[in-house]
């Protein structure tokens, strides 16, 4: 009897403007072909800055200016509402992926609407998710309220969920947002969303 077909392993940065465009298409690309994904926070801050000692990409001479460019453009050819503009300094991820973190353990049904819901907020709404109490003011899903979650955030036990969460990237060996792992091949970027279908429909290579 044949293994049942695995989870795609989706990872992305709540600051990572192309792990956004990934996540409005990466579920619907997986279940085309039968698959589901679970969802990673992780830190470019660490994946880049300490592990492998690169600067931020929006501070990268040259880089910077083509990101913002290709950004909008991306935008506009998928009609993608973007609320803020993708060359401002990033807010502080923390708060959103710790939340993330923390709703996969304690209400797993509503972790992946929470995240969907948190990055509409930050890319659409424009709005800075730094600090706990911003979470309040979002839509957020049925079975999240906004007083546990703001407690939450700001606790140990998310800050905990977080780190772990980054540690198991890194020992996955992820370094960029968005990232997919399927069928134990990763693959890194959001021109890569197209390599993933194509290994999906035809079984791999």
């Amino acid at each position: 009897m044949d293994a049942a077909p695995t989870s795609l392993q989706f990872y992305f940065d709540f600051i990572s403007p192309y792990g956004y465009f990934a996540s409005l298409r990466v579920d619907d690309l997986a279940a085309r072909h039968g698959r589901s994904v679970t969802w990673h926070p992780m830190l470019l801050g660490v994946s880049v800055m300490k592990v492998m000692g690169l600067r931020p990409l929006m501070e990268t001479p040259l880089k910077a200016p083509y990101v913002q460019r290709d950004v909008l453009r991306y935008a506009r050819r998928h009609h993608i509402t973007l609320g803020r503009d993708p060359g401002a300094p990033p807010m502080k991820p923390l708060t959103a992926a710790r939340a993330c973190c923390w709703a996969a353990v304690h209400h797993p049904d509503a972790a992946k609407p929470l995240a969907r819901a948190m990055l509409h907020a930050y890319w659409v709404e424009g709005r800075d998710l730094s600090e706990p109490a911003s979470l309040a003011g979002i839509a957020l899903p049925d079975g999240i309220k906004a007083g546990p979650l703001v407690s939450a955030v700001a606790g140990e036990d998310a800050a905990l969920r977080l780190r772990q969460s980054v540690e198991a990237s890194l020992s996955a060996g992820v370094f960029g947002s968005p990232t997919v792992i399927v069928d134990g091949e990763m693959f890194w970027g959001l021109d890569k969303l197209d390599d993933v279908e194509a290994w999906l429909a035809s079984g791999g290579w």
